[in-house]
């Protein structure tokens, strides 16, 4: 029950202390929240959220990567309501379907990659994730392959929170905090060619990267392996891009020794890239992508697994229950949203917009802060970004454990009205995809000013 508003109360205060006392947030030192309070966010609008104190902020993250369409979108807002007044919820067990969630799996089939034609319906990327390792497992049993069951994923990879996520991700701290590391999950480098590629060419290293791949195969023994799992971009890893050698070489590993390939797209999907899929971006070529965020531009949760047909064919072919699925798989009002949501993407041009016009703005002007002294690399591709900063621009030396530089410049960023993210000491953006160029310029003039001021924090603090 909310409590009483007293005359020398904010409601920002009792919001905060409610906070305190009550809400355990997701990804959070709790000790540092209680201390100084959550930011409570009330209302958005655009490409902008406010604060329960009224301060206007630019929303450079699209919420956690997902608010592709814009806040206050009224269209999704009908959809959910009309579809919550006609049918609530009904489940998608016993052989039933709702209207939302088959106009929404045949809305996906048009706009997917050549070949996905179906898609499993789940809750969030992590049950994306979850329920392509179980369609990969049915896959090969129906192939009469069972010895593959190795999964390979990378390092600093993120595939959701659930206990397989984590354990197929390579996320060192979530695992150092007792993630179960599954014994069929195996791991290789990620295609991080400003951090591990120095000495080589961008082609040079990403075959290179690539070619880790095909050797965890053959240690593995290519009867033994099922799939590699890996993200076009990996996102929350620090916006790795790989170099243009890298996804060709991994297509024709996967087909060389019939590994199946899943692009976790939960990020990029749904035009981030400037493309419907980043699969599409960069050429990939898979036989299951995952998704979720964009689908429903985080207006309500709804995740989907887009099967291809030659996977497809083999689950339809088994006269067997597949024994994987959701109460909330379908959800009417998530799956009704979702179709609004994609048809707003079509009837606007909006990813043809970033692909064309607004992309190819902001990647200008994010690549102008190479030029600043604690950038060593920025990078980005369509609407995603991210920026390495470091201690000696020259050699790329990284700052030293616990000067927390890139959460500094990140707060200045967002003390100076714009909201972005720091992993570790990369910043990353990415912004919704209706952002102008004005807003643009406004992101970019933002940081460039909160990196001058890490810069003279930095100073202030060696006394230099």
């Amino acid at each position: 029950m909310p409590l009483p508003l007293k005359d020398s109360d904010s409601r920002t205060q009792i919001w905060k202390d409610q906070d305190r006392k009550h809400y355990l947030h997701p990804f959070t030192n709790y000790k540092a929240l209680s201390d100084r309070g959550s930011k409570i966010i009330t209302r958005g609008d655009g490409v902008y959220i406010w604060d329960s104190d009224g301060t206007r902020i630019l929303d450079g993250m699209s919420g956690l990567w997902c608010v592709n369409v814009g806040y206050g979108r009224q269209e999704l807002v009908q959809a959910a309501a009309t579809q919550l007044e006609e049918l609530p919820y009904y489940n998608s067990f016993f052989g039933t379907a709702t209207p939302p969630s088959v106009e929404l799996a045949e809305l996906i089939a048009e706009v997917a990659p050549e070949g996905f034609n179906r898609a499993f319906f789940t809750g969030s990327g992590s049950e994306s994730i979850d329920t392509a390792l179980r369609i990969i497992r049915r896959y090969w049993q129906v192939e009469g392959e069972t010895s593959k069951r190795f999964v390979i994923g990378r390092n600093r990879a993120y595939h959701g929170s659930s206990i397989a996520g984590v354990g197929l991700g390579g996320m060192a701290k979530m695992h150092q905090q007792g993630a179960m590391n599954m014994p069929d999950f195996e791991r290789i480098g990620e295609p991080d060619w400003y951090r591990r590629g120095q000495g080589m060419s961008p082609h040079e290293f990403g075959l290179l990267a690539a070619q880790e791949l095909e050797t965890k195969i053959v240690e593995l023994g290519r009867e033994n392996v099922a799939a590699f799992v890996a993200e076009p971009i990996q996102g929350a890893g620090g916006v790795i891009i790989p170099p243009d050698s890298y996804w060709p070489e991994v297509n024709r590993i996967c087909k060389q020794y019939d590994v199946l390939l899943v692009a976790d797209e939960v990020i990029t999907g749904f035009g981030r890239t400037g493309r419907w899929f980043a699969s599409e971006y960069f050429g990939i070529q898979p036989d299951l992508i995952t998704v979720a965020k964009g689908l429903s531009s985080g207006y309500l949760p709804i995740g989907a697994v887009l099967v291809s047909d030659r996977v497809t064919n083999a689950l339809t072919s088994a006269d067997d229950d597949f024994t994987h699925g959701f109460t909330y798989s379908g959800h009417p009002a998530c799956c009704a949203v979702a179709a609004e949501n994609i048809r707003i993407l079509q009837r606007e041009h909006i990813v043809e917009r970033v692909q064309e016009e607004i992309g190819p703005y902001f990647a200008e002007r994010w690549l102008e802060l190479a030029d600043h002294e604690l950038v060593g690399e920025a990078r980005c591709a369509g609407l995603v970004a991210g920026m390495e900063l470091v201690s000696d621009k020259a050699t790329g030396a990284a700052f030293e454990p616990g000067q927390n530089v890139g959460a500094a410049c990140r707060d200045f960023c967002v003390d100076g009205g714009v909201m972005l993210r720091a992993v570790g000491d990369i910043v990353v953006a990415a912004p919704p995809l209706v952002i102008g160029e004005s807003e643009v310029d406004q992101l970019v003039d933002c940081l460039r000013k909160s990196l001058d001021l890490t810069k003279q924090s930095l100073c202030k603090r060696t006394n230099k």
